[in-house]
């Protein structure tokens, strides 16, 4: 595969995933403030929730190729977890966490991803998209979500928790969808998208 697409995450789960899935990619971090955005984007009645993941991600890509050209191909993602109609994002500390994770306790989640493929040389997006996943937890004691938290420190991820981690082994009872999109990044539907536009050679 080619050499030429940039991420635009400092996610270490995106980018994992991208390089087990065999894509050469460089990484050029976004400096957006997600939580700025998502909060006006709120206040407009006219947008669903469910598409700020889209919207976010298109300015992640739009920040990320503002500062440089290149012949490239950018992708840029962000991960929102809705619960009761409500968006959750990352916890900003522990006690945070702690009220995150007793919400999604006994409770259905949905994880979405938004995810936007850009053409840095042109400044223009090629195709942005979204996935959405169903998340069931069980019942989570005081003493599961403490020790999670105290050992994992969650804070760098939306709902305070990462499917692959420990929290997800033994407190996730199913999920209805892509597994992949709950850690960040739904990779088969991005590389349909790669191979839709003939960016994959």
């Amino acid at each position: 595969m080619n050499n030429k697409f940039i991420l635009a995450s400092g996610s270490p789960r995106r980018q994992q995933l991208l390089k087990d899935a065999g894509l050469n990619f460089t990484i050029k971090v976004a400096d957006v403030d997600e939580n700025g955005i998502t909060a006006q984007l709120l206040l407009r009645s006219e947008i669903e929730k469910i598409w700020i993941p889209e919207m976010l991600a298109k300015e992640k890509a739009i920040a990320a190729a503002a500062v440089f050209d290149a012949d490239s191909i950018l992708i840029s993602a962000d991960t929102i977890v809705l619960i009761n109609d409500k968006i959750i994002g990352k916890p900003i500390d522990e006690k945070d966490a702690i009220l995150m994770l007793q919400e999604l306790s006994n409770n259905k989640h949905t994880v979405i991803t938004g995810v936007c493929i850009y053409d840095v040389l042109n400044k223009k997006p090629l195709s942005i998209f979204s996935e959405k996943t169903e998340v069931f937890f069980k019942r989570l004691t005081a003493e599961q979500i403490q020790f999670y938290i105290k050992n994992y420190e969650p804070f760098d991820k939306a709902g305070a928790y990462a499917i692959q981690e420990w929290i997800g082994l033994i407190g996730i009872e199913k999920i209805n969808g892509c597994f992949y999109n709950v850690m960040g990044l739904p990779v088969s539907k991005l590389f349909s998208e790669l191979q839709r536009l003939n960016l994959l050679h």
